[in-house]
């Protein structure tokens, strides 16, 4: 495996070089619970408080997710770890009183279901159960029709989810991604958006009418009243 700067590094030089707020993706797959806690002691040090948890994906190598010895199996119980060092409780049963951090948690939120999902009320109650288990707030998977995002933040307000939702959001920029995006995060592309795509001459033209499709819905949800975007770039 190639080295590089690992997610506590790069954090800290977002904030330090550019003076703005950086929120890490913490991951079930490939660290150990301790690793993970090594990570957040580094990153409460450095200052840096706010986190989306994630389960992460399946190994290259492997046709689903499979939790290694040591780790976590889901993302609710990577929540509850950190939930608990903000309670000042630490994997090492000798730290007593430990420093309570101050992280703010996130979770995903997928308004067209999770993959793996059998439908979307049972994928919405695990949602529920992290809301419960503390996390504060949900950023989604990418989506290309705004409806999807009306209806989801709908279902999460009917069954008591009131925690903020903000959307994902992704300029298509090339033909290919019609096939990858849709089978990779199994999102769907409105049929106008598709067509507009097909007819492009090249990459160029695919990422003009990408751009204008995402300031389109970047409109349209501000005016429904989302407070923050976020981008897939």
């Amino acid at each position: 495996m190639r080295k590089r700067p690992g997610t506590v590094g790069i954090c800290a030089a977002f904030m330090n070089h550019y003076q703005v707020d950086a929120v890490p993706h913490l991951i079930c797959g490939g660290f150990t619970k301790r690793e993970t806690e090594d990570a957040l002691i580094d990153l409460d040090f450095l200052g840096i408080d706010n986190v989306l948890v994630l389960r992460g994906d399946a190994e290259k190598t492997e046709s689903s997710f499979t939790p290694q010895p040591g780790r976590h199996h889901y993302a609710i119980e990577l929540l509850e770890q950190i939930y608990n060092m903000n309670q000042g409780i630490y994997i090492d049963e000798d730290i007593k009183s430990g420093r309570k951090t101050d992280f703010c948690i996130g979770v995903a939120g997928y308004p067209e279901k999770h993959f793996e999902a059998p439908n979307l009320e049972i994928d919405l109650q695990y949602l529920k159960a992290k809301v419960d288990a503390s996390a504060q707030y949900i950023m989604t998977q990418m989506f290309f029709d705004n409806q999807k995002f009306f209806d989801f933040v709908t279902a999460c307000r009917n069954i008591g989810i009131s925690v903020p939702t903000i959307p994902g959001l992704k300029p298509l920029t090339s033909k290919k991604q019609l096939t990858i995006l849709s089978r990779v995060f199994n999102v769907d592309i409105p049929t106008e958006l598709s067509n507009n795509i097909l007819a492009c001459k090249n990459d160029t033209d695919c990422e003009k009418v990408g751009t204008e499709w995402l300031l389109q819905q970047s409109r349209e949800l501000i005016a429904y009243g989302v407070h923050v975007l976020h981008y897939y770039t």
